[in-house]
């Protein structure tokens, strides 16, 4: 025991590696800039005031995101979805797969979720002991379920998902702004200590040459470095939030009752927006907790969300039709309960209107069958 123990405090000591190193050439690229660069280096007080203003706007945005990020827990499953004691004990008893499938099909009988594992079976975590819910996933480096998984990321040694995926996409976007802004500002003078500075033939060179020379250079190139990297990585984070998509659905589509579906919980564009943002746009830009729902259920298309068995609406008898005048409704898409209540309210204008014309009539019911589109 007190081997492993050592071992888990030292792999939990060395995730923090790479989080370190961030730390340290962000403090370092803080010094170089406003020290070496708008200090040192700039002329004219105009140009440092404006360079400074909004080098700290987006300093303090990417590092606010970024400390977002990295100290958000992640959401695991609630109560709900841990089996009861007594269908606990009777799984970990039971040796056959079937057996054991079907005591968490009793026990995942009145849990919202519609996902299963590739074989149709319950998703259930042997490590967690909990049935998991839609997206969730375990994380191997976390040790536990966690809502809505996307990854887990070594940059922020935490496990990206519902609690802190907004954060995430922020920390991208304010890292990339970040970088690109001293990439920017820095050009001329990395031109300028390359060029003019080097063959002394310059004015306006600065005295300290050597000394930000070797800032401004590497600041230049750092800030490049960074800024091609993140924006590949942002750029395909912002299409995973369009479509609607984490980074394991993405390169393993859910499975629904239907069958499996990339898009299945692809709600349109801007409702797929708002499930990471939230309503309220004025808060999109705010490393702030705003995202939609609880981790435990989400929205997902008509035609693979309705993971139910065929439903029966019989309304209450009415006057004799003819047997073309039976209707059935199925779903054609996203708006499918506006559409049925649309259709049941022209049926009952229809059946006023035949009950002033006709004095008597058989009764017979109406049957409206909803089905699930495959």
């Amino acid at each position: 025991m007190a081997p492993t123990h050592v071992l888990r405090c030292c792999q939990r000591g060395l995730a923090w590696i790479p989080v370190i190193f961030i730390a340290l050439v962000v403090c370092w690229s803080y010094y170089a800039y406003v020290v070496e660069l708008c200090l040192f280096t700039i002329l004219s007080i105009g140009e440092q005031i404006v360079y400074l203003i909004f080098f700290h706007l987006s300093f303090i945005m990417f590092v606010w995101s970024y400390w977002k990020t990295i100290f958000t827990q992640p959401a695991n499953p609630s109560k709900e979805f841990c089996l009861p004691k007594a269908d606990k004990e009777s799984y970990e008893k039971e040796e056959r797969p079937e057996t054991q499938q079907e005591i968490l099909w009793r026990a995942a009988t009145s849990l919202p979720m519609y996902t299963r594992t590739g074989a149709g079976a319950i998703r259930y975590c042997d490590r967690c002991q909990v049935i998991k819910p839609d997206r969730c996933h375990h994380c191997s480096a976390c040790d536990m379920c966690v809502l809505k998984m996307d990854h887990h990321c070594p940059w922020v040694n935490n496990c990206v998902g519902f609690s802190n995926y907004k954060f995430f996409i922020l920390f991208l976007a304010y890292s990339l702004v970040y970088c690109l802004f001293i990439a920017a500002t820095v050009l001329q003078y990395f031109i300028k200590f390359w060029t003019l500075c080097r063959r002394k033939s310059a004015e306006n060179c600065p005295k300290n040459d050597t000394h930000a020379k070797f800032h401004v250079l590497f600041l230049f190139f750092v800030a490049a470095m960074f800024c091609i990297s993140i924006l590949s990585l942002f750029t395909y984070h912002l299409w995973l939030v369009g479509k609607n998509r984490s980074t394991i659905e993405a390169f393993r589509a859910p499975v629904f009752r239907t069958g499996s579906d990339k898009n299945g919980f692809s709600l349109g564009f801007r409702k797929n927006i708002a499930q990471v943002f939230g309503d309220q746009k004025k808060y999109w830009l705010l490393p702030i907790f705003t995202s939609q729902g609880d981790g435990l259920t989400f929205p997902a298309r008509l035609v693979n969300a309705a993971d139910v068995e065929q439903a029966t609406v019989t309304p209450r008898p009415e006057p004799s039709k003819s047997a073309a005048d039976d209707v059935s409704v199925s779903p054609v898409g996203e708006s499918q309960n506006r559409l049925l209540c649309n259709d049941q309210h022209a049926n009952n204008i229809g059946d006023h209107q035949a009950n002033n014309t006709l004095k008597s009539a058989e009764s017979e019911t109406i049957t409206i069958s909803v089905e699930s589109e495959s």
